[in-house]
């Protein structure tokens, strides 16, 4: 996949680069794969704002993908690869030997007419499915499950990649994409290879609109509002914060203030990202 930039014809398009999406063979979703989203503004069943800045964007339909890959022993043929506006990745259509069709997170290479399988038999090649036990250190895989029939969860977004690093008895040193290593038990899933779209990172976007159609709503520096809306608010001109540390709204330490609490899965991290 590349990047289209463009003559410069009006000021959001000076810096503005889209995707050239020519991996993509299919304009439409298939009709039984996908299902109606409702938009929740960022807020709770409560109907309180629990994420703030979020709102508007353009109608999307969710595409139901299989991210379980528990079809084993059926063989599958790539019959599309797709655009899906709901992650960053692109999709593969795969139509089983028995009829089913399936979306799955397409991995980097696999292109329209290829063969997936899932499952302990299948061979190491991208897009097939199998447990950590049958994969060899050193491997690149992606939808990594974090308990086994639980569906992938680790490494999804585009162009990302973990690595087996080892195996001692039931589990397997995986190395995530932000350095972390992890313990996963060997009868995890995982897929073979990277996934798609490697160039997400580097698309600008622009222009604010941009940002708007995606659905995100503009946010306001704490600095430039009033005291009574902002701790860091308020002073005559431009004042720094004025504070020990820079907080939320509310008053809470941020950017970079650690909020993480203990967690039970925290046994099986063997090397933190940071």
């Amino acid at each position: 996949m590349t990047l289209k930039k463009f003559k410069p014809v009006t000021p959001g398009q000076r810096f503005a680069t889209v995707p050239s999406f020519d991996e993509i063979t299919k304009d439409k979703p298939e009709r039984s794969l996908i299902e109606p989203m409702r938009k929740s503004g960022g807020r709770n069943a409560q109907g309180r704002v629990t994420v703030r800045h979020r709102g508007g964007g353009h109608k999307r339909y969710y595409r139901v993908v299989d991210f379980r890959r528990d079809k084993d022993g059926v063989p599958a043929k790539v019959a599309a690869v797709e655009y899906d506006p709901n992650r960053s990745a692109r999709l593969a259509l795969l139509r089983y030997a028995d009829g089913e069709k399936r979306y799955i997170l397409a991995p980097e290479g696999l292109a329209v007419g290829d063969t997936v399988l899932s499952g302990p038999d299948a061979e190491i090649r991208p897009g097939n499915a199998m447990p950590l036990r049958g994969i060899p250190i050193g491997t690149m895989i992606h939808n990594i499950e974090l308990a086994p029939n639980r569906g992938g969860q680790m490494a999804r977004a585009a162009g990302t990649a973990a690595q087996v690093m080892a195996k001692e008895g039931e589990y397997a040193h995986v190395r995530l994409p932000s350095g972390e290593v992890r313990l996963v038990r060997v009868d995890c899933k995982a897929t073979i290879g990277q996934v798609s779209n490697l160039e997400h990172d580097s698309v600008t976007l622009g222009k604010a609109g941009r940002k708007r159609w995606l659905g995100v709503r503009p946010g306001v520096r704490g600095v430039a509002m009033d005291p009574a809306s902002h701790p860091h608010g308020g002073g005559e001109g431009r004042s720094p914060i004025g504070m020990p540390g820079p907080v939320s709204p509310w008053g809470k330490p941020t950017l970079g203030a650690k909020t993480r609490k203990p967690k039970l899965s925290d046994q099986f991290i063997v090397k933190r990202r940071k």
